[in-house]
């Protein structure tokens, strides 16, 4: 195995886990200096919008802080990727569309997917095109005499 697949889902997870743990926090305590206000009329709207609601940006920089938790202390990665997933589009599509800067939501992108991939058997059951139902599945795995009567 080379130095850089033993390390690499770390040095990411790592990473993802920082950027989200540390701005989610500065939401509630302004540890960092301010940013400048987006520049164009509709990146302003859109994020006077988040902030006039009350009660959007602070749902989104808890989810922030407990995913960056979870990535890392390496427990629980797959849910804080598919928490952080619909953020990191937003934040993306903001910088892309709204207020363009690209090296942020590109990084975010790339470790995101790239995260995702490392723990791809976690996701594979999600991309199954049937299932069956829990009780049907419980069912199938008991004995004969044990099943419960249909």
């Amino acid at each position: 195995m080379s130095f850089l697949t033993r390390f690499a889902p770390h040095v990411a997870r790592v990473v993802m886990g920082l950027i989200f743990f540390v701005f989610g926090l500065n939401y509630f305590f302004n540890f960092l200096p301010p940013m400048p206000p987006p520049e164009g009329q509709a990146a302003q709207t859109f994020f006077m919008g988040l902030m006039a609601s009350g009660f959007v940006m602070p749902i989104i920089k808890v989810i922030e802080i407990a995913a960056g938790i979870a990535l890392l202390s390496n427990r629980f990665v797959p849910l804080a990727l598919i928490l952080l997933a619909p953020i990191v589009v937003v934040i993306a599509g903001f910088h892309f569309v709204l207020a363009p800067a690209y090296p942020m939501p590109i990084a975010l992108i790339a470790m995101g997917l790239y995260l995702a991939w490392t723990h791809r058997a976690a996701f594979a059951p999600l991309f199954r095109a049937h299932t069956t139902s829990p009780a049907a599945a419980t069912r199938e795995s008991l004995p004969a005499h044990a099943a419960p009567a249909r």
